[in-house]
């Protein structure tokens, strides 16, 4: 059978470019081998943010006294914590089907291949293949778990975020190697439920590619909730023959032992681009990323690439957007393409952390002229309301220009203000705009101009 498109992959990237692709009026297919959604909506962000979500809410019955009610014994139930979460992704599931049924949409199971002559193979999970013909075909295939080599993911002593997700009962205490989002949103996913959490990460700081003071601010709360937090520590081994995992670790005053019941491994992922048909049709890829042109078309035309496995932030949402332009562009029309530096990234975690453009320490290494305004929390009418004081808003601002250069939020919710400010930076807004414009009183959003004001040094309210 003949598509004009078909799609290798559903996750956030497969799924939107094969519903804006029905609805711009192509004939659609999707290969898919597992759950529609891919990784993110079934073992990735929608069910981590279901079980942060169980956490939250143990965590504020814990404070319950604080805001005048009493709750005794608050224990957690994993297995109805993970139930709900597991359910959570079956809704979100039957809602991509439902979407694919609506825009007609054709699901082809099983896992896909490209071959010569614009040709799709299917293979079944018992083994029978298709044969399919598509005028232009989109690679979303994402991207799996990296490992350590010296500590490769067994399931049970060594786990990665999928067996994390889903633990039958809690470890007594979990290392937890790297502090990207990832691991960091576990590390107090575990921490919230009572296992003792060893967080290890190689750089200099926690959540590597944060602004210095966001990564300080976490790790003060990281470390009031009686977390070990160790930095610049470098992993040399881990022996996992005895009853718990003993991990030599090299720190910058020599090595330390660290043990514990189990270790997640979150150092980052690795493209999905082998067994795809890639090597056999001299596709370019550089360290294991397909290069694509500004079309996100391959060195083979009409086979494009997008999300996890090209050369972009390995983020959901990155790769919703690359399927929106790449599939417009397909279209003949004229879209927008994707500002790379005006992409925000959330880690989930109490209190949450939200950016968006460049550090401050990135800004001074660029050697750009630039002011800070900061608001804090704890001046907050509203957070203080609410018994949410820890974080801040933080603004990087061009001198010169006025315009926002970066921003940096550590806070109560704030993954949903860093959009507002997003949408700021597209449309050219300054600071000074911000100072002008008039937020709602008394909320948490009062505080991106507050810092707005800061940065002029002028003072508003609290």
């Amino acid at each position: 059978m003949k598509y004009d498109i078909i799609v290798i992959g559903s996750g956030p990237g497969g799924y939107v470019a094969a519903i804006r692709a029905a609805q711009l009026g192509f004939s659609t297919a999707v290969v898919e081998r597992n759950e529609l959604g891919g990784i993110c909506l079934n073992w990735g962000c929608i069910p981590t943010k279901a079980l942060l979500k169980s956490a939250q809410a143990i965590h504020y019955a814990q404070r319950g006294e604080e805001f005048g009610f009493y709750c005794e014994g608050v224990t957690p139930d994993i297995t109805s914590i993970v139930s709900r979460s597991r359910v959570v992704s079956s809704t979100m599931n039957k809602g991509i089907e439902y979407l694919f049924k609506k825009n007609g949409v054709t699901v082809l199971k099983g896992s896909g291949k490209v071959l010569a002559d614009k040709m799709v193979e299917v293979k079944a999970e018992d083994g029978t293949t298709e044969l399919y013909e598509a005028q232009n075909i989109i690679l979303a295939t994402g991207s799996r778990p990296a490992s350590l080599p010296f500590a490769p993911v067994d399931g049970e002593k060594i786990i990665c975020y999928r067996q994390a997700l889903v633990p039958a009962k809690l470890p007594q205490s979990l290392a937890v190697i790297g502090s990207g989002a990832i691991g960091s949103e576990f590390a107090f996913f575990y921490r919230s439920l009572g296992v003792n959490v060893t967080l290890i990460e190689f750089m200099p700081q926690i959540l590597p590619i944060e602004d210095e003071d966001t990564a300080a601010q976490i790790s003060r709360s990281f470390r009031k909730m009686g977390m070990k937090v160790m930095v610049s520590s470098s992993v040399k081994s881990v022996d996992t023959t005895g009853n718990l995992c003993r991990l030599v670790v090299e720190t910058k005053k020599g090595e330390e032992i660290i043990e514990a019941e189990q270790v997640l491994s979150a150092v980052g992922v690795r493209p999905n681009t082998e067994g795809i048909g890639l090597e056999d049709l001299g596709v370019e890829l550089v360290k294991g990323k397909v290069t694509v042109d500004e079309n996100y078309m391959t060195s083979v035309d009409g086979l494009y690439a997008i999300g996890d496995i090209i050369a972009t932030p390995a983020l959901a949402h990155v790769a919703s957007a690359e399927a929106l332009y790449c599939v417009e562009k397909i279209a003949g029309l004229n879209p927008e393409p994707v500002n790379y530096d005006n992409i925000p990234g959330c880690t989930y975690i109490t209190p949450e952390v939200a950016s968006v453009g460049i550090t401050e320490k990135k800004a001074k290494e660029q050697g750009i002229a630039y002011k800070v305004g900061k608001f804090p929390f704890t001046a907050s009418g509203k957070a203080t309301a609410a018994g949410a004081r820890d974080g801040f808003v933080k603004l990087v601002v061009d001198a010169g220009t006025d315009k926002v250069l970066g921003a940096h939020l550590v806070g109560d919710n704030v993954s949903e203000m860093i959009a507002g400010i997003v949408v700021a930076r597209n449309l050219g807004v300054t600071a000074k705009d911000m100072i002008k414009s008039v937020f709602p009183h008394p909320t948490m959003s009062e505080a991106i101009m507050e810092a707005a004001a800061a940065a002029h040094e002028e003072c508003i309210h609290i």
